[in-house]
């Protein structure tokens, strides 16, 4: 039995020559070599499950007390992160303390950040011995990235944001993080995307308090920042061209990154917003406001797209609250009017309508007529979403003439459209065609695919009421197309919905099913309420959906 071995080389002197002998090797290296060489099999062993954990905490206390207080176990599995060692140790404490409830002890966990709760006297039952014996036999390099992960504000790291915390090339960030896996020291709980438990960080968190100065830590975390910054504006752009590039400087230069191609983009913010999520809020907390609304700028259509909008109001309120300390009013009506429109998404109509006149008024104080048609654009679609149609086409018609006197071709095909859909909730089915038809001809114009996809969507609401669900379909398909490619789930949602109207006024009661229920299945997650108005249409013993929608 060879225990914890440093390296391949430590263990080989000491392998027998004579044929039968077994030898046991454990290593926090994975000893690649023996395997490769030797013919050594591996055995990885991996954190314990969590009935694995309460497994052994019953082992040690017996089932009667570890059934007591199931909450209690749960947050001491979850502070020893399923590490055996430490629960041993917690459950050796609690063994010796009948009396202590496993509750006092999972909150003495919970406020120390397990660290101290857990430590002992005996060097081979503290964490932190027990880490540091990984830790003195990392490369100078792998050491400090394992130090500066940990200043990190999400759950985990692409290698591009290790390298931003470290500041080294991808290249070196990568090679150091392949040496901290071998150590056991990170996962890579997804290509490219590391993460450590919570008490790997807490002890990582106390190294970078103790070697690397606050300057160093503060420049560690800009960096950080910028990164996410510079990375999320990009992406945005290719995501929705139509939102304004921010064209500001930022206060600290930016780390240059390419454009990435748009499904990369798509990609990027599914990996990265819990990350972004938690970047605002340290940048608000460091008290970085250009960093903060930037972010929050750049993450609004894929928040919106994906339906996270108590997220999106987050962020955007953490933005207004920035601009507000930049003095930056042009910049406040922009956030007031993001916030307006997701107030007005999710039902919250007081809110929306003070956000929204609020932006009104400001860019009629500062004569900024590109706002100024923004924000009527928003107010219409609020009236429209609380019914008020004439209103609603009044705000919009006002919108679509600032946009024309501005030149803005773009803004203007939306605005169009927007016209148009409101005139066919007015049952003007035949103006609302020639509007929205005349804006599909601007959006192909100027390459906007999500105005497109919305076009489409309102073309073929009008054909279906005047008397042509079959058109509309396939309306609706170059629709649902659209919005499949650029990843917008909650458009996505709101087409199917018509696309199953449009199929059953055609009396196909299968494919109208079909279609309901895909939307139900984006609007279960994303909009509970307007779920239940699709759900309303469906008939009892209705089919289930098919592997997949037409469009």
């Amino acid at each position: 039995m060879l225990d914890n071995a440093r390296d391949a080389e430590q263990v080989r002197p000491l392998l027998p020559a004579a044929p039968g002998c077994l030898v046991v090797v454990t290593s926090r290296d994975p000893l690649t070599s023996l395997v490769a060489i030797e013919g050594a099999v591996p055995v990885p062993v991996d954190l314990l499950t969590d009935a694995e954990a309460r497994d052994l905490l019953v082992s040690r206390l017996g089932a009667r007390r570890v059934a007591a207080e199931p909450e209690a176990v749960e947050r001491i599995v979850g502070a020893c992160a399923r590490l055996p060692l430490a629960l041993a140790v917690v459950a050796g404490r609690a063994a010796t303390r009948p009396e202590l409830p496993l509750s006092a002890l999972a909150d003495q966990l919970g406020a120390s950040g397990g660290l101290d709760a857990i430590a002992g006297a005996d060097p081979a039952s503290d964490m932190r011995a027990v880490f540091s014996w990984s830790y003195r036999a990392l490369s100078p390099a792998a050491a400090e990235v394992l130090r500066r992960m940990s200043l990190g504000p999400g759950p985990d790291l692409g290698i591009d944001a290790v390298a931003a915390l470290a500041g080294v090339p991808a290249a070196a960030a990568r090679a150091s993080l392949a040496e901290l896996d071998r150590a056991g020291l990170v996962v890579e709980q997804r290509t490219g995307r590391y993460t450590f438990h919570d008490l790997l960080r807490a002890y990582a968190s106390e190294l970078v308090e103790t070697h690397d100065p606050e300057a160093d830590r503060s420049a560690a975390v800009d960096r950080l920042l910028e990164h996410y910054v510079a990375t999320a504006q990009a992406a945005a752009q290719q995501l929705d061209p139509a939102r304004d590039p921010v064209p500001r400087a930022a206060k600290h230069p930016a780390i240059a990154v390419p454009e990435p191609p748009r499904e990369q983009a798509q990609a990027w913010f599914a990996d990265e917003h819990r990350c972004l999520l938690a970047a605002v809020r340290l940048s608000a907390e460091r008290g970085l406001d250009e960093h903060t609304w930037r972010l929050a700028a750049a993450m609004t259509t894929f928040l919106d797209w994906h339906g996270q909008w108590q997220e999106l109001v987050a962020v955007q309120e953490a933005a207004l609250r920035a601009l507000r300390r930049l003095g930056d009013r042009p910049g406040q009506g922009a956030a007031s009017c993001e916030l307006g429109q997701v107030y007005a998404r999710i039902g919250r109509f007081d809110e929306a309508h003070q956000y929204l006149w609020t932006a009104l008024c400001l860019f009629e104080q500062l004569d900024d007529a590109p706002g100024l048609a923004r924000a009527h654009y928003h107010l219409g679609w609020l009236q429209h979403a609380q019914r008020r149609y004439r209103d609603a086409l009044s705000h919009s018609e006002q919108a679509l003439a600032l946009f024309e006197r501005l030149g803005d071709k773009l803004w203007r095909a939306r605005a169009l459209n927007a016209t148009g859909w409101i005139m066919g909730q007015l049952g003007e089915y035949e103006r609302a065609l020639r509007r929205c038809r005349d804006a599909l001809v601007e959006n192909r114009e100027v390459g906007d695919r999500h105005g497109e996809a919305g076009t489409w969507d309102a073309v073929g609401y009008a054909h279906h009421r005047l008397g042509d669900p079959r058109q509309a379909i396939a309306c609706y398909g170059h629709a649902l197309r659209a919005y499949r490619e650029l990843g917008d789930r909650a458009g996505q949602a709101c087409v199917l919905s018509h696309l199953g109207d449009a199929h059953a006024a055609t009396g196909d009661a299968a494919a109208a099913a079909d279609a309901w229920r895909h939307s139900l299945d984006i609007l279960d997650e994303l909009d509970p309420a307007q779920a239940a108005t699709v759900r309303a249409k469906l008939p009892a013993g209705a089919p289930g959906p098919a592997a997949t929608v037409s469009g």
